[in-house]
Order: structure tokens, then C-alpha cells, then sequence
């Protein structure tokens, strides 16, 4: 559907500025970290909004926009730019069998601000 594409394409420019305009006026937890954690957060979204500018799977590029919002919002909350570490328990099993299954679940444990972490 052309029309929910341009709108998601809306909605792409549209947190990129966003996170833009927090670069902007971001003030860190101890000010000499300031300029450090602005330059952090423009240089990732850059990163990230480049690395995922060829995706074209509407799955996909919401997942993407999804994660860029939930970071906002914690790092918003918390005070920090950078994504909070997450324990996700190793993968015990041992049998061939249960082992796609396991990959799976742990993958589906893993929380969405970290999404772009792994790839």
C-alpha cells in the first residue's frame, strides 16, 4: 500500500528529527558529560537510521521505529543516552533438538531498545 509506506516514511523522518532535536538540548547527569552524550546521540541515530535506510519490510522498519521511541523515552527517563545493559539468561541446552527453540525464546526475551545492538 503506497499511501501506509509515505506514512511511514512520515513517521521515520519524523523520529529522526526528534531524536535531532534531543541531541540538541540533551543536558547530562554531569554537565563536562554533556557534550560528549550529544555528540553520542546524534552520531547513533545516524548510524542506525543509515544502517536500516535500505529496509524495506513495513515489519521490519516499524520494529526499527519502535526501538528508536522506547530509547527516547529511557533515556529521557533514566537521564542517559546510551541503551541499558539487559542480562539475558546463556542458552543451557545442550541437545541439538531444543536448540533452535531456545535461540528463539532467547532472542524473544531480549527487550526492544536493544534490537539494533546485535546486528
Amino acid at each position: 500500500n503506497g499511501n501506509m509506506a509515505l506514512d511511514l516514511s512520515k513517521e521515520v523522518v519524523r523520529v529522526y528529527r526528534q531524536i535531532l532535536r534531543l541531541s540538541r538540548t540533551w543536558q547530562a547527569l554531569q554537565q563536562h558529560d554533556t557534550p560528549s552524550e550529544r555528540r553520542y546521540i546524534r552520531e547513533e541515530a545516524r548510524r542506525l537510521f543509515r544502517k536500516n535506510m535500505k529496509l524495506s519490510d513495513e515489519k521490519e522498519i516499524k520494529l526499527c521505529l519502535e526501538e528508536a521511541k522506547s530509547r527516547i523515552e529511557l533515556a529521557k527517563h533514566y537521564q542517559i543516552p546510551y541503551p541499558r545493559p539487559v542480562n539475558v539468561a546463556p542458552n543451557f541446552v545442550s541437545s541439538s533438538k531444543h536448540q533452535k527453540g531456545q535461540i528463539r525464546r532467547t532472542e524473544q526475551s531480549k527487550p526492544l531498545y536493544i534490537h539494533s545492538q546485535n546486528t
